[in-house]
């Protein structure tokens, strides 16, 4: 195993009038403390010049690379509102600063949306004339509204249309319960899915999903608000059970008429990176069986529906998940980049529209998380990657032709950072475990920088943080590193004993050790800390941003080798002379929620007690989109499921376990952890349980304050002398 790899001593923890947090800024805290910054910062169009609102957020500030970054004023609050007043006559508007929200339209002008009581403006600014215009007005409040030429939003489960004159298409006009139009909740919102409606570029022809889940079981939610209960009832497709139906419909503006891709059968399959042609004349989709093992990517002509030719295929022993859209070169119609793990990592891959693959652009083991766009020739891509064993994010330039990739930020820490129109510059903001938040101007060809802003630490002075360590593991299998975090008792001294609170999650999608401010740590992390405990959190094999093969090894095995992982965190908790071995616990959420309670029963010697929210019990009651990419379904795999559920392995829990759950859980239905009470009950195993009636899977607001409280004095309770 390897040491220390950064420690840091946040503040002082025995300077004077400083304080711990109460329980309800766990919940509140990250508002109230958030390290300052500057909102609205971005490149203009064609020039070395960013702008930015000022600290009273009344002022648009200007920095060109010509003046040195020095600040100058070029719009304000006041004389925007000026200009609106002149445009906007029929209803009454607040305009308290100016709006962080804008986009530079061209050298002069930005664009922003203004929301009155009933209407959305679209609004653009001369920041020379000091004169506004309005571009297009649609009623305040649309559900899910798509805006192009025309509007498009959904009423109830079905489409309709706001022209630019101002007339109303219905789009859809479906009746029966299951039929679901234009969703974003298409597939569970799973495989990166985050709209249902798609414009093509000119602006004419609408792409929507047409969901049919009428023959999904209906899953039951009670809901306790009138005096005789009622249900909600919910399509629930639970593994090896009957799924969703779903088809792409284009919808012409201008003919009205109709057309639905071929799509093909099996009916039960994903239809998932849905992309418009550039030219308006064909829509791509990654089609994905059920199995999620095979994905093809096909071509569609928008006109006929007609399947055109699959450009390429990909396939796995354990799943395929794509995870984004295309993206077409801007300077190349025929050529777009995809993303895909297929080789180990998440990277950008050249194809042309024929299905030939130009390039592979990946660098080293880097990660693509999120694209950043082009350059002003189209010659050059960037993109923010996971580098560092998954800790920190960096900002990479590729170019296109030739593949070469270069890192543009090198400090240590997460970066989320964009290249000026020229490319001659970065406009940088990271934080890391010791920099709240800084703002900086680097030259791509030197790295010189210039800093912008830089936050103080918002806690110096009030309130008395803890030490945070990262620390280093090695898993099982003797090859893949394992990144954890220490947040130690507030006035630690080595010569005591403390008692430990292991936070984890565990699952896919997630990563919790991070080097940015913080470390990643929570708030209620940072509350148990300075209540006297040690906390304890390890990225085990399966989380995010560490590649294929670290996420794949619990292929039809979930919660094994994630175990496997967090129990060499915990050997070397025990081996500490500060910690105390008898008094450890545990607590996690959703899928941490099942690692919990996995870990109280298949590895029961090491936790006195345990809080299990919203946990997953059994893979069968989970959701066919999810559950069956890792599990398979439980007619193919009856073994896994067997040794994964938790239904029979009640008889080994030892120590204290809570779970709580969330009566409205959408995601994790009570049944799972209403099945497990009972059979804890039928062996006479005691356990303890409560209930959130108005929550679904996250428990939110002033009540999360509550369960704080309660998770905080279980573990006191139990834990502590």
């Amino acid at each position: 195993m390897k040491k220390l790899l950064l420690l840091f001593l946040l503040s002082s923890s025995t300077a004077y009038a400083q304080r711990n947090f109460t329980i309800d800024e766990t919940v509140f805290g990250p508002s109230k403390f958030a390290p300052k910054t500057i909102y609205g910062i971005q490149w203009a169009k064609n020039m070395d010049v960013f702008t930015h609102l000022d600290q009273s957020y009344q002022q648009l500030i200007a920095r060109s690379a010509k003046e040195n970054w020095s600040e100058k004023v070029i719009a304000n609050a006041d004389d925007l509102k000026a200009a609106l007043n002149k445009v906007i006559t029929t209803e009454k508007f607040t305009l308290r600063g100016f709006p962080s929200s804008y986009k530079w339209v061209d050298t002069d002008h930005i664009k922003f949306q203004l929301p009155t009581e009933k209407t959305l403006f679209d609004i653009t600014y001369n920041t020379k004339t000091k004169s506004a215009m309005v571009t297009k007005s649609i009623p305040n409040g649309l559900t899910n509204a798509e805006l192009n030429t025309h509007t498009a939003y959904l009423v109830g489960s079905n489409i309709e249309i706001l022209t630019a004159e101002g007339q109303k298409i219905q789009v859809t006009k479906d009746t029966m319960d299951g039929i679901v139009n234009g969703s974003d909740y298409t597939h569970r919102q799973e495989f990166g899915i985050h709209k249902g409606m798609w414009w093509s570029p000119n602006g004419k022809q609408l792409l929507y999903y047409r969901k049919d889940e009428t023959m999904v079981t209906k899953y039951p939610l009670p809901q306790w608000d009138a005096r005789v209960a009622t249900v909600n009832y919910i399509r629930y497709p639970m593994a090896g059970m009957k799924s969703e139906e779903v088809t792409l419909v284009v919808f012409n503006t201008e003919t009205q008429s109709y057309t639905t891709l071929k799509t093909g059968e099996p009916k039960e399959q994903y239809l998932t990176s849905v992309t418009w042609d550039p030219n308006n004349e064909f829509v791509y989709v990654g089609v994905l069986n059920r199995g999620q093992d095979h994905l093809k990517l096909n071509q569609y002509n928008a006109k006929t529906g007609d399947f055109v030719k699959t450009l390429f295929e990909e396939k796995s022993s354990t799943w395929v998940e794509p995870q984004h859209e295309l993206i077409f070169l801007p300077n190349a119609k025929n050529q777009f980049l995809y993303q895909t793990d297929k080789d180990g990592f998440n990277q950008l891959y050249l194809y042309n529209t024929d299905g030939k693959l130009i390039k592979h652009l990946g660098y080293q083991e880097v990660i693509v998380e999120d694209f950043k766009g082009f350059n002003g020739a189209g010659t050059k891509a960037y993109y923010v990657g996971a580098t560092n064993k998954g800790l920190e994010r960096h900002l990479y330039e590729v170019e296109i032709k030739s593949g070469k990739t270069t890192q543009l930020t090198k400090t240590n820490g997460v970066h989320n950072a964009t290249v000026s129109p020229t490319g001659k510059y970065v406009l940088d903001q990271y934080s890391n475990l010791t920099t709240p938040n800084k703002i900086q101007v680097l030259e791509t060809k030197n790295s010189q920088s210039k800093s912008i802003f830089e936050a103080e630490n918002p806690f110096a002075g009030q309130i008395n943080l803890p030490k945070i360590e990262f620390k280093e593991f090695l898993s099982p299998d003797g090859k893949t590193p394992l990144n954890a975090r220490i947040t130690y008792p507030a006035n630690f001294d080595p010569t005591q004993k403390y008692p430990v609170m292991v936070y984890l999650y565990g699952g896919s999608h997630a990563q919790l050790v991070t080097d940015r401010w913080l470390g990643g740590v929570g708030y209620f992390d940072l509350y148990m800390a300075q209540n006297g405990y040690l906390v304890f959190t390890l990225d085990n094999r399966g989380s995010d941003a560490r590649g294929r093969d670290f996420t794949r090894v619990t292929h039809r095995n979930l919660g094994e080798a994630e175990m496997a992982d967090q129990l060499v965190g915990f050997d070397y908790l025990k081996s500490l002379p500060y910690v105390d071995k008898e008094n450890m616990g545990i607590f996690g959420w959703s899928y941490g929620g099942y690692m919990t309670t996995s870990l109280m029963t298949k590895h029961n010697a090491t936790f006195k007690a345990a809080v299990a929210g919203g946990p997953v019990i059994d893979w069968k009651y989970y959701e066919v989109m999810y559950g069956e990419r890792y599990m398979d379904t439980p007619q193919e795999n009856p073994e896994g499921y067997k040794k994964t559920s938790l239904l029979d392995k009640v008889d080994r829990l030892k120590g204290n376990l809570l779970v709580i759950h969330g009566a409205q859980d959408p995601v994790v239905v009570q049944q799972h952890s209403m099945d497990f009470i009972e059979q804890c009950i039928k062996k006479g195993i005691q356990v303890d349980y409560f209930l959130y009636p108005s929550h679904e899977h996250n428990v939110r607001g002033k009540d999360r304050v509550h369960m704080y409280d309660k998770i905080a004095k279980y573990f006191d309770l139990h834990l502590k002398k």
